[in-house]
């Protein structure tokens, strides 16, 4: 199959979101690196969208402490790595100005961006984000799907009502979608009906599984890192099985 290079990623990267049965929202797995990313798109994903967290421990760094530069990087090779469409997890965009975020996104070849609301000890104003992310949309034009995340419910705000006025602010500043990150699940169809945008949904390990998430109005799905916490509990099991067959379990050396 030929797939979409360049700015055709970028139409393709869209066009995945939109006609979707409610039953079937666009499920976007998160690789933290080449390897990851390759082995999810072998597996037929259409697109992968990076997790911040998982991107920052496959650095070395605890999440949301990753410096800029790294992060631009990894997304490049992940990006470098695949021929499916990648959005990548940015965080707050790292103190960067809306258009010099905007020019190392495209460097990177991410057709996708979530950035979030959340900043230093709270929530960012939404007024002042709203005009950011402004900037960042008339820098990116149609290049870069803008995925604004709410972070109310990840900052101690759990109000729905604060939750859909960000969400709509956002929207109207020119956001292609939204993802109120840990908002409960009853709340999907609430902002589904309040913004005419596609709606991102975490799929908690213990939570609604993506098809359910989908009828509840979620029009994507992501993982954060939990994929990467699943393929280390595999390698852990490798290592000690591999650790057990070498004789060196216990103190034994031959």
């Amino acid at each position: 199959m030929t797939r979409p290079r360049g700015a055709g990623l970028a139409q393709a990267f869209r066009a995945l979101h939109r006609g979707r049965a409610p039953e079937d929202p666009l499920v976007l797995p998160g690789p933290w690196d080449a390897v990851s990313a390759r082995v999810f798109a072998e597996a037929g994903f259409p697109a992968l969208a990076t997790p911040s967290a998982g991107v920052a421990a496959s650095l070395g760094y605890e999440d949301g402490h990753t410096p800029a530069d790294e992060m631009f990087a990894a997304v490049a090779r992940i990006v470098r790595a695949v021929d499916v469409p990648v959005s990548a997890d940015l965080e707050g965009g790292y103190g960067l100005p809306a258009k010099e975020l905007a020019a190392r996104v495209l460097d990177t070849g991410a057709v996708g961006v979530n950035l979030e609301d959340g900043g230093d000890g709270g929530l960012k104003d939404p007024a002042a984000h709203a005009d950011w992310l402004a900037e960042f949309r008339a820098a990116v034009g149609d290049a870069v799907f803008l995925n604004a995340r709410v972070d109310t419910y990840v900052r101690g705000v759990p109000d729905p009502e604060e939750t859909v006025r960000r969400a709509r602010l956002y929207v109207e500043a020119g956001a292609d979608g939204v993802y109120p990150l840990l908002a409960p699940p009853d709340l999907l169809p609430v902002l589904r009906a309040e913004v005419d945008v596609p709606v991102n949904a975490f799929a908690a390990p213990d939570g609604p599984s993506a098809a359910e998430l989908g009828r509840l109005g979620a029009a994507r799905i992501t993982y954060g890192p939990v994929l990467q916490h699943r393929a280390a509990a595999a390698l852990r099991g490798i290592a000690g099985a591999l650790w057990a067959e070498t004789g060196w379990a216990g103190g034994r050396v031959g």
